[in-house]
């Protein structure tokens, strides 16, 4: 068996930390306070996986490349999953309800279900379930 992660750190670029903190709140997402300052915070996806929110300033001092304008550009769909139908629905209508614009319109594929969003700064995300007998 190769290389498996024991955690998953996904680093995001946002315009306003509180805004986002907010926005994720409204989602139902909950915030390690030892990791979060003036300049960051760690937004809890699951157990294994986090979401660093970092101010784009922050950001930068990371890469040396030019940061996407997550508004107009795409790097990346961050894919969660739920635990059913319903579940991607309530997660997706939350999302839009504070403050986040719709991407794609849902999908259904029988065993596949999935619906996007963009969230305050336009990064992607894709909440999907899927049928465990696929």
């Amino acid at each position: 068996m190769g290389f498996q992660a024991g955690q998953v750190f996904i680093n995001l670029p946002v315009n306003q930390l509180q805004a986002s903190i907010d926005f994720f709140t409204a989602l139902g997402f909950e915030f390690n306070p030892h990791y979060t300052d003036e300049n960051a915070t760690c937004m809890i996806i699951n157990g294994n996986t986090y979401a660093m929110l970092l101010t784009r300033e922050y950001f930068q001092t990371f890469v040396t490349k030019t940061i996407v304008d997550a508004s107009s550009q795409a790097e990346v769909i961050i894919a969660i999953s739920a635990s059913s139908r319903a579940e991607v629905d309530e997660l997706v209508n939350k999302a839009l309800a504070a403050g986040g614009k719709p991407y794609n319109d849902p999908v259904d594929h029988g065993f596949m279900y999935n619906w996007s969003f963009q969230d305050v700064d336009g990064h992607l995300w894709e909440v999907m379930y899927m049928a465990e007998n696929g």
